[in-house]
């Protein structure tokens, strides 16, 4: 499900983050999905409990995910996550397409680098 790569100069509870967030995000953990336990994922991973308690804590922090007491920790609700991801993206966006018209780039120009870019990540 995980794996880290230990030539990635970020901390190893951020990598974790990473891979959650994106499985979350994505999907492929369905809300109210039972998370695995913090023992379990760092003897999965060989690393320290510890890691995965802060990458939760992160994950919780964000929304992705909550607490149940004694139970464990399940996936939240992501539907409002990505809504707002997306209207950050939308901005993001905009801003950058209105740097390239400021500049004199072109719409056509402007759709075939956004359109080149989704190919290129679809890969």
């Amino acid at each position: 499900m995980i794996i880290l790569d230990y030539q990635d100069r970020r901390p190893l509870y951020e990598q974790v983050t990473e891979k959650f967030r994106t499985l979350i995000l994505k999907g492929i953990l369905k809300p109210g999905e039972r998370m695995p336990s913090v023992r379990q994922m760092a003897m999965e991973l060989s690393i320290n409990p510890n890691t995965i308690h802060r990458a939760y804590m992160t994950l919780e922090q964000e929304g992705l995910i909550y607490p149940v007491k004694g139970k464990g920790n399940f996936v939240a609700d992501a539907d409002k996550i990505r809504k707002k991801n997306r209207e950050e993206v939308i901005s993001e966006l905009e801003d950058v397409v209105n740097k390239g018209l400021t500049i004199g780039m072109e719409e056509e120009e402007l759709l075939y680098i956004v359109s080149s870019i989704c190919k290129e990540g679809r890969q």
